[in-house]
C-alpha cells in the first residue's frame, strides 16, 4: 500500500482546513454512520522505522506494516476469516498481536485468548501461544493468555497471565509466567492468590499486585515483594479503601491507584511501597480517572485524562511530554488529542486528534522538524463539519442528584428549539456511561432532524463509587426517574416538543425505554429496544450472567432477589399501559441477552394486538456487528422516527 501523505507545517492554520474539507448541507448516507472504522489504532516503532495499524480491507480487520522511509508496506491477515483485535510493540522491530474469530453463525467476532508474534517486515510469523498448540486436544479456548504491563520485553521476555479453565464457571487462578517473544517459551513466576486476578507489575518486570473483584462483589488487593509471597493488602469486605493499581512510577518506589479521590467522585492516588500509606494524587470535580498518559520513556506519567463534560487533560509537573501535548491542544482547540505512541527517544509522536463530529485522524509528530504530518482518518468518509455538536449538559434529578449527560442537536439547528426528541439510553448500565466522543447512532439521528438526548443516570460509571450504587434494585425505580426527569428538563428547556418524543436503547437500554414507555404512556410517543432485557425474572435464569457464581451474586446486589418486585419492574408484566408505539430488534446468537427476552415481549404484544416494528436477525449476537445489518436497523429506525415523531407524523 502506498497512502497519501499531507504535510502540514505546525503551527500553521491550515491543520484547520482538514476539518472544513466537506460539503456542509448535503445529507450523508445512513451507510457511512453503520461502517465500521477503516482504522482503529496506529503504532509507532520504538525507533521510529516502522508503523504498525490496525486497519479494515474487505471487511477483515488485519495488521499493517508499513516502513516510514517510503509508506510501502505489507499486510499480516490471520487465518481463515479472524480478525486482528490488538497489537504491541514489544521490541524496536517486534511486535505482539491477539485476534479474534468469527464463530459460525455469529456476526461478530470472540477474542480466542491467543498470541501472535510478526517483525516490522513481515518477517518471523510466529503462534506464541495457543491452546491449539499448547493443548492440542481441547477447545481453542480452554487455555488464554495476555499481556501483563509492562508490556515491552526485557531480555527477550514479556509478561503474561495464562488462565487454563478445565471447564470451570467460577473462574480460574491465573499464572503470571515469562514469554520468549521469539518462540513463544514459557517459564512461571507466580499464581494469583484470587480468582480471575490481573496482575501489574513494576518497571523492572517483577509481578507486584494481584486484585480482582470477588464472588461476593468485594473488590480486593494483593501485594508482595519482590520475589516474595503475596499478602491481603486492601479488602473491600473489611471497610478498607477500595482502590485499584495502575502502574509504579519511575523509580517503583510509589504506585499509581484509581481511587475515589477527596471529592468522592474519583480520583488518582499515590501508595508509598515504604510506609504503605494512600494519598489523594488528584480528584475529579464532576469524574474520575478516564486514563493516565505515559512519558516517553513509559516509566512514569505526566498527565491524567478525564470527562467532566468534554475531554480534560490535567498536566503533571513540567516535561517535554506535557508542553508538546498543551502546543498540540492549542491547534485543535475544538478537539480531543492524545499522545498514542511514541518512539524511545520521543523524537516521534503519533497523535490522535479526535471530537464529538470527528472518528479521530491520527497524525505523525516529527520533533526534528517540528512538522505534523497527517497519516490516516479513521472515517475519512464522514466529514466534521456535516456532524452535529455534542453538547454536555447538566440537571438535577427530582431527589437532588446532580445528574450529567450530553445534547445533540441537528447540524443545522443547532440553537433549535421544540424539537423532535430521542431519548437515547445507554447500556450497562453499571459502570458504563456516554462519553463526548463521535456516536454514530446519534450523528445518524440528528441528521435527520431529530435532537438526541443522553443522561448518565444513577448507576452510570466515573462519577464515583456511590453515584454507581445509587444505582442498585433501582432498575425501573430511581434510574428511571432519572431519565424521565432528564426528558422533562428537554421540554422546560424548550428543546423537546412535548408531543414528538421517542425513547430508544440498547441491552440494558433497551429495558429503559420499554420501562419509560410503560411508566410514562403519555410522555413517550414512540419506544425502540434494542437487543434490550423486559422480564427480570428470567434475568436469573437466561443468558451468561447466572451461569456463574459471581454472576449471580453481581444479579442479587444488583437488581435483588424478590420475585414480585422483579415482576412488577419487567414492562412485560405491564404489556397493557404502553401507549407509545413499539419497535424491537434481536439477536437471535445473543448470548448476554438472549432472544427470548425479545420474544416474550413480542408474542405479548401480539397476544394484546398491539401493533409493532419486529426485527430478528439471526446471526447477530448482543449489537448488530455486520455493516448490511447495523445500515438495516438504522434506515427502519428512522423510518420508524418519521412515521412517529417526524414533520409529516400526526400529532394529537
Amino acid at each position: 500500500m502506498k497512502p497519501s501523505r499531507t504535510c502540514l507545517v505546525f503551527l500553521l492554520a491550515s491543520i484547520t482546513s482538514v476539518a472544513i474539507a466537506g460539503q456542509a448541507g448535503t445529507e450523508v448516507p445512513l451507510a457511512d454512520f453503520m461502517k465500521h472504522p477503516r482504522f482503529h489504532d496506529i503504532k509507532i516503532s520504538p525507533e521510529g522505522d516502522y508503523l504498525a495499524a490496525s486497519s479494515v480491507r474487505d471487511g477483515q480487520a488485519i495488521l499493517s506494516l508499513i516502513r516510514l522511509a517510503d509508506m510501502n508496506g505489507i499486510s499480516v491477515r490471520p487465518r481463515d476469516n479472524n480478525e486482528v483485535q490488538n497489537f504491541v510493540w514489544v521490541a524496536p522491530h517486534r511486535l505482539i498481536y491477539t485476534i479474534s474469530e468469527k464463530t459460525a453463525g455469529l456476526e461478530a467476532p470472540q477474542s480466542t485468548g491467543e498470541l501472535f508474534g510478526v517483525n516490522a517486515d513481515g518477517s518471523g510469523r510466529d503462534t506464541l501461544f495457543s491452546s491449539r498448540v499448547q493443548y492440542p486436544t481441547t477447545d481453542v479456548s480452554t487455555a488464554t493468555a495476555q499481556l501483563v504491563y509492562p508490556y515491552k520485553a526485557i531480555d527477550g521476555r514479556v509478561l503474561i497471565a495464562k488462565s487454563y479453565w478445565n471447564g470451570s464457571r467460577n473462574g480460574v487462578y491465573p499464572d503470571a509466567q515469562w514469554m520468549n517473544i521469539s518462540n513463544g517459551t514459557l517459564s512461571p513466576v507466580t499464581k494469583a492468590p484470587l480468582l480471575n486476578a490481573a496482575f501489574i507489575a513494576d518497571n523492572h518486570g517483577e509481578v507486584r499486585f494481584a486484585y480482582a473483584q470477588g464472588m461476593d462483589q468485594m473488590m480486593r488487593v494483593y501485594y508482595r515483594e519482590k520475589g516474595g509471597h503475596w499478602e491481603l493488602l486492601l479488602d473491600e469486605s473489611r471497610k478498607d479503601p477500595v482502590a485499584t493499581p495502575l502502574r509504579f512510577n519511575r523509580d517503583d518506589s510509589t504506585v499509581y491507584f484509581d481511587c475515589d479521590g477527596a471529592k468522592g467522585v474519583g480520583g488518582l492516588c499515590a501508595w508509598d511501597v515504604a510506609t504503605r500509606k494512600l494519598t489523594p494524587l488528584w480528584s475529579g470535580t464532576v469524574s474520575g480517572v478516564l486514563g493516565l498518559l505515559s512519558r516517553f520513556d513509559d516509566q512514569d506519567i505526566f498527565a491524567i485524562r478525564s470527562m467532566p463534560g468534554i475531554t480534560k487533560t490535567t498536566l503533571i509537573g513540567d516535561s517535554a511530554e506535557g508542553a508538546l501535548l498543551a502546543s498540540l491542544m492549542k491547534q485543535f482547540p475544538d478537539d480531543d488529542v492524545r499522545l498514542t505512541s511514541h518512539t524511545a527517544d520521543g523524537k516521534k509522536v503519533v497523535f490522535l486528534v479526535s471530537s464529538d463530529r470527528n472518528p479521530g485522524d491520527f497524525y505523525l509528530y516529527d520533533a526534528d522538524t517540528h512538522k505534523a504530518t497527517l497519516l490516516f482518518a479513521r472515517m475519512p468518509w464522514i466529514k466534521p463539519v456535516q456532524m452535529a455538536r455534542l453538547e454536555p449538559i447538566t440537571l438535577n434529578a427530582r431527589d437532588g442528584l446532580a445528574l450529567h449527560g450530553y445534547l445533540t442537536r441537528p447540524a443545522d439547528n443547532a440553537q433549535g428549539k421544540n424539537l423532535p426528541l430521542v431519548v437515547y439510553v445507554h447500556g450497562g448500565p453499571y459502570g458504563i456511561r456516554d462519553h463526548w466522543a463521535f456516536e454514530p447512532m446519534a450523528q445518524a439521528m440528528a441528521s435527520r432532524g431529530y435532537a438526541v438526548l443522553q443522561v448518565n443516570y444513577r448507576g452510570s460509571g466515573d462519577y464515583g463509587r456511590a453515584f454507581k450504587f445509587a444505582g442498585y434494585h433501582e432498575w425501573g425505580g430511581k434510574m428511571q426517574d432519572d431519565v424521565t426527569d432528564a426528558t422533562r428538563w428537554a421540554i422546560a428547556q424548550g428543546i423537546a416538543d412535548p408531543q414528538r418524543i421517542c425513547i430508544f436503547g440498547g441491552s440494558y437500554g433497551g429495558y429503559a425505554a420499554l420501562e419509560g414507555a410503560v411508566k410514562e404512556p403519555d410522555l413517550y410517543r414512540c419506544t425502540i429496544g434494542y437487543v434490550g432485557v423486559y422480564d427480570l425474572q428470567l434475568m436469573y435464569k437466561r443468558g451468561d450472567i447466572p451461569q456463574s457464581t459471581y454472576g449471580k451474586n453481581y444479579l442479587k446486589a444488583a437488581l435483588g432477589e424478590n420475585e414480585t418486585e422483579l415482576w412488577s419492574r419487567s414492562p412485560l408484566a405491564h404489556v397493557d399501559s404502553i401507549k407509545a408505539k413499539v419497535m424491537l430488534a434481536v439477536g437471535g446468537a445473543d448470548t448476554r441477552v438472549p432472544p427470548e427476552q425479545g420474544e416474550r415481549l413480542h408474542n405479548a404484544l401480539d397476544k394484546a394486538h398491539i401493533a409493532h416494528e419486529w426485527i430478528y436477525q439471526r446471526t447477530e449476537g448482543h449489537g448488530f456487528y455486520d455493516e448490511a445489518n447495523r445500515t438495516d436497523l438504522m434506515t427502519r429506525i428512522i423510518a420508524f422516527l418519521n412515521a412517529n415523531i417526524g414533520p409529516a407524523a400526526t400529532v394529537k
